[in-house]
């Protein structure tokens, strides 16, 4: 009886030991899936050039001035019409961005 309350004592232990990690591990899969959407059409240059990968402060200035400059994005696919912005560069980027036209 005492043997078994042992071992019942040390799978408890461990269990609580583990269980932490297993959850850490879990995190980072998580907060990645849980990106948030940068509105194309609101959102300033910092905010761009920090949501997107492979954009800039440079070229998320571009995509500013471009919107200023012709008014606000239809389609994501207009990005490429920005200087310095290719397919590769949208395609990566795509699930990031939404277009509200307010």
């Amino acid at each position: 009886m005492k043997r078994l309350l042992w071992l019942n004592a040390v799978f408890t232990a461990l269990l609580l030991t583990f269980t932490p990690l297993a959850m850490a591990a879990e995190s980072p899969a998580d907060t990645t899936q849980q990106e948030s959407l940068l509105d194309i059409n609101s959102a300033d240059a910092a905010a761009i050039a920090a949501a997107l990968d492979g954009i800039g402060l440079v070229k998320a200035q571009e995509i500013v001035a471009h919107r200023e400059m012709f008014g606000k994005f239809r389609s994501i696919d207009e990005l490429v019409e920005v200087r310095g912005i290719g397919v590769a560069t949208v395609e990566k980027n795509r699930q990031r961005i939404v277009i509200v036209n307010n």
